[in-house]
């Protein structure tokens, strides 16, 4: 039954996706990615932690650097070249002023048309939701309303900097109402992302292969959008 809108693309030129950790984008958000940067489309990653208490077992000052490695690997294989890691405390990311006023200076240096970030809802298609993903959807949201207001964060309007409106905010796992086609090249290049992340994903042994999650995730969206692959969405328009 289909259910989701195409989302159309047209006039986006710029995006930047936002998460809290290593390997947030690749559970189906990357082989978006992949098929909009096949396009020309430019697109930026910012993680606000580098995944370090994210694997038992390995201490953080090893996890850090290996997950934030992991990751550029990740971005490589759907291209994107720009990529932001934070020194946010992974596990303890808060929905304050100050990460709000980090996302919003780099809102407004990426000038993004489109924002993609993950689900802020206590409940998510896996179960609960991580604190760092509730915590950095919802300053996400604020963020990219704060980068439009000039009396927000006045003090990074400098050599140059303006406020910027991002016309579109995209949230991956959060009550679809759009799908984003992607090609099977891109779904393979999604794949390849995630298992990019072949350490983490060695430290959760009851995982699902990187093929299988990410196929069900795209196979489910090009089942509800009428597509052949696709990626659901809540897109939302910024007023």
């Amino acid at each position: 039954m289909t259910t989701l809108e195409r989302f159309d693309p047209t006039g986006i030129q710029r995006v930047l996706c936002i998460v809290a950790h290593p390997d947030d984008m690749e559970y189906g958000g990357s082989a978006a990615i992949a098929e909009w940067t096949s396009q020309g489309i430019e697109v930026s990653y910012l993680l606000l932690t580098a995944g370090e208490a994210g694997m038992r077992g390995v201490s953080p000052e090893i996890a850090g650097p290996l997950r934030a490695a992991e990751q550029r690997a990740a971005c490589d294989v759907v291209g994107v070249t720009d990529l932001t890691i934070l020194d946010l405390p992974d596990g303890l990311v808060e929905h304050s002023i100050e990460t709000r006023r980090r996302i919003a200076h780099a809102i407004r240096k990426a000038r993004p048309d489109a924002v993609f970030t993950m689900t802020w809802d206590l409940e998510a298609g896996w179960g609960l939701n991580h604190a760092d993903h509730r915590a950095t959807g919802l300053a996400v949201v604020d963020a990219i309303r704060d980068a439009d207001n000039p009396w927000l964060f006045r003090e990074q309007l400098t050599d140059g900097l303006t406020e910027w409106k991002t016309t579109w905010l995209i949230a991956t796992a959060h009550r679809p109402t759009h799908a984003i086609e992607v090609s099977e090249q891109a779904l393979e290049l999604g794949i390849a992302s995630l298992a990019a992340h072949r350490d983490y994903l060695a430290a959760l042994p009851d995982h699902p292969t990187p093929h299988d999650l990410v196929t069900g995730v795209l196979t489910g969206g090009g089942e509800q959008s009428g597509l052949g692959y696709a990626l659901p969405v809540h897109a939302y328009r910024m007023g």
